[in-house]
């Protein structure tokens, strides 16, 4: 009973806080600053990147932009409504989004589209959707919502295998035909609970149970073995063609690079160049420093996001930054590393550059939901 008391005056008193900062309107100006840097870059490099594509394969160098800009404005409407939304609100829709994304995980593997030997697409109508883009945000809004009702127990091991266990359902489905989204969604996982556990060691426990369900997943298609075999080895597997494409492009830029729209490697020779190796094209026509300059961008956000972690005003508004921070952090660090050799090729996008139009819409959101956290900041 005492319990239940103090429950009903935490949450009078979380109420009235909400209530106190409601009617102010004062964003991270420097997070909200760089993500219209970064959709105003994107944009730019990816029509650099795809104008050739877009000319030779629709006879319309704009092709690619016209779709990615659509889902830009679209994205850009969602963060701005999410960020005017107390994001305690969010808090009561969190089950129906985990089971939501989980019903569209399955769905990918009944009624999917396939595109490029990828079944990752629901369509609808004229357009696609990519349920794993949703499943990470639901998966961030999932975890805050559970390890807040857990915090008295959140020391105890059994306490972190059933908040770590609902998330399983989802990479496994994911990890199906995307195993890099995967990967990122037990990454946010991992780092939401470590983040909230006052006990560190029991995590070695949580990365071992994780490399090895990561070993099983990858044996059970012979296919992903052989990804490790032509990342080995590049120059002996046809596969390695746009691995070997992609290093050239970033052997060739050089420091300064050849130039914004002035890349050799995107007339063909890279496939896709628009997708995951847009990096590599970046590299080309901009140079190290370039490259170096977007990335810079990338920390200042990861940046801000820990900053806003750390002074949110509860401990729901907390773990949506930090997921955040996981989501942008394990995803660029996988498209790099993927671009530059130094792990087998996963097929995932650079945030914010890379084109795909259901990516761009739900990093938005999520970008609106850490907006709504820092709007509440004293």
């Amino acid at each position: 009973m005492k319990q239940s008391n103090e429950s009903v005056q935490s949450k009078q008193s979380i109420s009235a806080k909400q209530s106190a900062g409601s009617g102010k309107n004062h964003y991270d100006t420097t997070l909200l600053v760089v993500i219209w840097i970064l959709v105003a870059v994107g944009l730019v490099l990816m029509y650099s990147t795809s104008s050739y594509n877009g000319l030779t394969k629709f006879h319309d160098r704009f092709y690619y932009l016209k779709k990615q800009g659509f889902a830009t404005i679209l994205g850009l409407v969602g963060m701005f409504v999410t960020a005017g939304i107390d994001y305690h609100k969010w808090s009561r829709f969190a089950p129906a989004a985990y089971v939501s994304a989980l019903a569209l995980s399955v769905a990918v593997l009944f009624v999917g589209k396939e595109y490029n030997g990828s079944k990752r697409w629901l369509s609808l109508g004229p357009f696609s959707f990519q349920p794993s883009e949703f499943a990470k945000v639901a998966v961030i809004l999932f975890l805050a919502w559970m390890i807040e009702r857990q915090t008295k127990k959140i020391g105890k091991f059994s306490t972190m295998i059933r908040l770590f266990l609902p998330v399983l359902p989802i990479a496994g489905l994911v990890g199906a035909s995307n195993l890099s989204t995967a990967i990122i969604i037990l990454g946010i996982a991992g780092i939401l609970i470590f983040t909230a556990s006052p006990k560190y060691g029991q995590f070695l426990w949580m990365a071992a149970a994780g490399a090895g369900f990561l070993g099983i997943f990858l044996g059970l298609e012979s296919y992903r073995l052989e990804r490790l075999e032509i990342w080995r080895n590049p120059e002996q597997f046809e596969k390695g063609y746009q691995t070997l494409q992609g290093l050239y492009a970033i052997g060739s830029g050089g420091l300064f690079g050849q130039g914004l729209g002035k890349s050799i490697q995107k007339l063909g020779f890279l496939p896709e160049a628009q997708n995951d190796m847009i990096f590599s094209i970046i590299c080309e026509e901009l140079g190290l420093v370039g490259a170096g300059l977007i990335l810079l961008l990338f920390l200042l956000m990861i940046w801000r996001f820990f900053v806003i972690a750390t002074h949110a005003r509860d401990l729901f508004g907390a773990l949506i930054a930090a997921g955040a921070m996981a989501h942008m952090m394990i995803q660029v660090i996988l498209n790099i590393a993927v671009v530059t050799n130094s792990i087998p090729n996963t097929g995932i996008t650079l945030p914010f550059v890379s084109y795909g139009g259901t990516s761009v819409v739900f990093l938005l959101i999520e970008m609106g939901l850490v907006l709504s956290v820092s709007n509440l900041i004293e």
